[in-house]
Parts: C-alpha cells; sequence; structure tokens
C-alpha cells in the first residue's frame, strides 16, 4: 500500500510537472522540456557506462542541449533554419576527443554517445518547433511579442496518459494474449487495443478545446500515439534489458526516471510531429 501511495503521489507531480511547465508560459515550457532532455540523456549514458562502455557524458550532453536551444531560437524565428548545423563542430570535436582517450572500444564509445542524439535530443528539439508560432490553446499567464499555443504537446500528453492507462486497464482485465513477451511480459494484445480506443475517444473528446487540427485529425494522433508509443516503450525496455537494469533511473519514487516515464514519447512525438506537418 505504501508503494501505492508513493506511486500515486508522484504520478500527481509529474502530471503537474509536465501539464503546468508546458502550459504556464513560453519560458517554462523551454525549461520543461530542457528538463526532461537532460535527464534522459543523462540516464541512457549512466545506463551505457554501467555495462563497460565509457561513453562521452559531458561532450555528449552539451551537444544535445545546444541542440535544444538551437531548435527552439529557430521556432522563435530569432535564427534561420540554417543555424541547425551548428551542433556539427560539436560532433566533429567528439570525434577528435575520443582519438586522445585512449580507449580500447573507440567506436563503441562513439556509436552511443551519437545514438543518444538521435534517440533522445531530437524528439525533445521538435517540440518548440510544435509550440512557437502556432495559434490555438493559450498559455496560463500571458506574454507579449511571442505567437505560441502549447496545445498539440498537451493534447499528445494527454493521449499518451489516456493510451497508458486503457492499455493498463483492459490488460489486467481481459488480457491474455502477449504482445511482445520476451521484452515487455505484461502487456498485451488487448491492453493495446484498449489503449488505442481510449485514446481515440480522448482524443475526439478534446479536441475542439485544444483546436490547431481538427477532430479527425486528432484521433489519427491518438492512433499514431497507440502505436508508436507503445514500440517506444518496448525500446526502452529492450535497452534496459541489454544492460541489466530495472529502471532507467530512481528520480521518481515508484516510477524510476526519465525514460521510464517519456519512453513512450520519446519513440511517438517525432511521428506525430511529422503527420502535422504534412497532413495536419
Amino acid at each position: 500500500m505504501n508503494n501505492f501511495f508513493r506511486r500515486t503521489l508522484t504520478g500527481a507531480w509529474i502530471v503537474i510537472f509536465v501539464m503546468g511547465g508546458f502550459w504556464l508560459h513560453p519560458l517554462s515550457f523551454f525549461i520543461t522540456a530542457l528538463i526532461m532532455l537532460s535527464g534522459a540523456q543523462y540516464e541512457y549514458y549512466t545506463i551505457i557506462r554501467n555495462t563497460g562502455i565509457k561513453v562521452q557524458m559531458i561532450p555528449g550532453m552539451i551537444t544535445g542541449v545546444v541542440m535544444y536551444v538551437v531548435s527552439t531560437l529557430i521556432a522563435l524565428g530569432v535564427l534561420s533554419s540554417s543555424w541547425l548545423f551548428a551542433f556539427v563542430p560539436f560532433l566533429f570535436i567528439i570525434l577528435v576527443l575520443e582519438l586522445y582517450r585512449k580507449y580500447d572500444r573507440p567506436f563503441d564509445s562513439l556509436a552511443h554517445t551519437f545514438f543518444c542524439f538521435i534517440y533522445t535530443a531530437i524528439p525533445f528539439s521538435l517540440f518548440p518547433f510544435a509550440a512557437f508560432t502556432r495559434e490555438g490553446l493559450h498559455s496560463l499567464l500571458p506574454h507579449e511579442g511571442i505567437v505560441f499555443s502549447p496545445g498539440i504537446i498537451i493534447g499528445f500528453f494527454l493521449l499518451i496518459w489516456a493510451n497508458d492507462t486503457g492499455a493498463y486497464l483492459t490488460g489486467v482485465t481481459i488480457g491474455r494474449h502477449k504482445l511482445m513477451e520476451r521484452i515487455s511480459p505484461k502487456k498485451t494484445w488487448e491492453g493495446f487495443f484498449g489503449g488505442m480506443v481510449i485514446s481515440a475517444l480522448v482524443a475526439w473528446l478534446i479536441s475542439g478545446w485544444l483546436g490547431i487540427v481538427g477532430p479527425l485529425q486528432w484521433v489519427a494522433i491518438a492512433l499514431i500515439v497507440s502505436v508508436a508509443g507503445t514500440f517506444g516503450d518496448l525500446i526502452e525496455s529492450m535497452l534496459k534489458r541489454s544492460a541489466g537494469v530495472k529502471d532507467s533511473g530512481s528520480v521518481m519514487p515508484g516510477h524510476g526516471g526519465f525514460l521510464d516515464r517519456f519512453d513512450s514519447a520519446i519513440g511517438a512525438f517525432p511521428l506525430v510531429y511529422l503527420f502535422i506537418m504534412l497532413l495536419g
């Protein structure tokens, strides 16, 4: 029971952190995603280091943060899109640093150092493009001189949580057929489809409030969240199993770490953003 209350209390704080941070103000939006990115990067590099591979944690995290900051400034219209290449010198520096580390598995280090950018930095660096220069749901605190709406991000996380809740309730109630027992023994096909249905219903109900795209587009986003989010969860489970760890971190008592809580978002948001850009 103590574990239940601990998980419930932590879960409430996670909701406050995510919803409050992204919804409050453009500055809090920027800081919230930056914290999530930094936490996810740190946990990924820590997991890999525990396997004996000496990744370049500090240069890697700095490069990921630079990618996010530059993306935010581009989304704001302060910088042109060509500034996306500003992180290229950082990649070159990481390559050069590896020459001087005298590590006997340099390309294992480089592979994991660089993969963290794909796995964490790119998804979170897309968040600003989904909020700045967009109109729709207003921030809770007023701001001037910036066109900003957190509607896509707020809706995205609501759909992730709806999918997770629907999958859990359906899975524990009627779940019989394992989705991918080798990676995640508790996930079932019944839970997968249950989460998809609940997420789609929630998308339809909140579409008018969120705006930005129409009801059918929000339902389509819910389906993307259900599929890609589930695979994002499985990929993070595969990472932990390969490294022999139970949780990615302990910063969220009863819930693990940043990767444990936001693995679905990391997997799903790039596809959601692509959908919005092309068809939304």
